[in-house]
């Protein structure tokens, strides 16, 4: 992190000090959580419903904290800045942050394929820049923030994976990104239950370009039915990808090669260049395409984006293929689910030989429509010809009946942890192919951990 002044995170945040002290005192460091605390760090406490870290100030300050922000007036033995809201506080100082370097900022967001597509983006940016990229689930007012934090004087581009569930939640990530590039993966069902309607889901993620700059470009996906809607009606510069249409960017020659990935060619203008896609699934190609699109528009060439895209390396648990002891072909997309991300995890199981076995679970954040759209991922396990589907989970019992009511073959149980239980050896043969998907909140990853161990 980049040293910055008292003076000028006070002034930063609209802050004040409680007390006299020197403004010009640096920090070289920040942090939310008293546990990370360095000497000289600034502790930024929030207020939770069940939780207050004002109450850990003075532990803070014990540890060596050399200044908190506090939205209370409260007698300290360290230097106090008061501001109006801390969490509000702790996004205004990542703008400002924000604003001592000179990079790039590309914002991504969608239903589906946020952080693969962001690894995408950075594999390709990698071949002529110095990439910082959102780690992990760092995509929300808390994470974004932390992840800007992490900026240093040599970085070139930041690539910002941007979450939300409700309205204004994108609009508050564009505010302190303000993005050079925003990237739109697609809209799907995913949060459908706080935003009412797909509609209602285009018009939170079309938040997005309200801090985009005026000369900055959007980045959309021409193939999903709702971002289509938007043609025409930007005042940006837009470069659409595409499977189905002859887009900006689109693919031709799409040759899957089974787990090993998927080959394509990339087609720009008069530019064309074949690429192998490392990681399978026809999903990827828009992935590609999204990731050379961004490439274009900060000036890389088509054999950078090759290389960038070949050298691409998934986050774990998202598409992560390996093979057992007892014989088994893991595919560990545990990371996340929803209805499209499911299907299309389904049809990448569906491209293997010999034996398929599904191990599904709930899909969270459906509201109402959850018990249609679990039934209808059922049902598409049996179109596309999965051999065994494993349902694990309350939602999923939905997903179980798709399948037994349209003749295939399922197991249900009510918890993962009943389904760990079970005598696993009875249940797959060596040379299976599994895959293995649900939503964060399912902890999946205890499954794909239990069936390594399987001798």
């Amino acid at each position: 992190m980049k040293e910055m002044t008292l003076g000028e995170i006070c002034s930063a945040v609209n802050g004040r000090f409680l007390k006299t002290c020197d403004r010009n005192l640096k920090i070289e460091k920040l942090t939310t959580d008293t546990r990370e605390i360095e000497k000289g760090s600034l502790f930024i406490p929030f207020q939770g419903d069940n939780f207050d870290g004002h109450d850990f100030i003075e532990q803070a300050f014990e540890k060596g904290a050399l200044c908190c922000f506090s939205q209370k007036k409260i007698e300290a033995k360290g230097i106090i800045i008061l501001v109006e809201d801390t969490r509000k506080a702790f996004r205004m100082l990542a703008m400002y942050y924000l604003t001592l370097f000179n990079v790039k900022v590309v914002g991504i967001t969608g239903s589906v394929g946020k952080t693969t597509t962001k690894d995408m983006i950075a594999s390709v940016l990698e071949e002529k820049y110095k990439v910082l990229k959102t780690q992990g689930n760092f995509n929300n007012e808390i994470g974004l923030p932390k992840t800007i934090f992490n900026l240093e004087d040599d970085h070139e581009v930041a690539v910002l994976e941007m979450g939300m569930n409700s309205f204004g939640e994108i609009s508050r990530l564009s505010e302190i990104a303000k993005p050079d590039i925003a990237v739109i993966t697609n809209v799907g069902v995913s949060h459908i239950e706080n935003l009412g309607s797909r509609e209602g889901i285009l018009r939170a993620k079309s938040e997005i370009f309200e801090y985009l700059k005026k000369d900055g470009v959007a980045v959309l996906n021409a193939d999903n039915d709702m971002i289509a809607t938007l043609s025409g009606k930007l005042n940006f510069k837009t470069f659409w990808f595409s499977i189905e249409n002859k887009s900006d960017f689109y693919a031709e020659n799409i040759a899957p090669i089974g787990l090993e990935g998927i080959k394509c060619t990339v087609v720009f203008k008069d530019e064309k260049t074949d690429v192998t896609i490392p990681v399978p699934g026809e999903h990827m190609v828009l992935n590609a395409l999204s990731a050379a699109a961004v490439g274009k528009a900060l000036n890389l060439t088509m054999e950078q984006i090759k290389r960038g895209i070949e050298n691409f390396v998934p986050t774990a648990m998202r598409m992560a293929v390996n093979k057992t002891d007892f014989g088994l072909t893991l595919i560990n997309d545990a990371y996340n689910a929803n209805p499209v991300s499911m299907k299309a995890a389904i049809d990448v199981l569906c491209t293997s030989k010999g034996r398929t076995v599904a191990i599904m679970g709930d899909m969270f954040e459906l509201g109402n429509f959850a018990p249609s759209l679990h039934y209808e991922v059922g049902e598409y396990a049996v179109k596309a010809g999965v051999f065994l589907s494993i349902c694990i989970g309350e939602n999923s019992l939905k997903i179980y009946d798709g399948i037994k009511e349209n003749g295939g073959n399922a197991m249900y149980f009510k918890t993962q942890e009943e389904f760990l239980q079970s005598n696993l050896k009875e249940i797959f043969i060596s040379g299976d192919t599994v895959l293995i998907k649900a939503s964060r909140g399912m902890h999946f990853e205890k499954t794909a951990e239990k069936l390594q161990e399987v001798k």
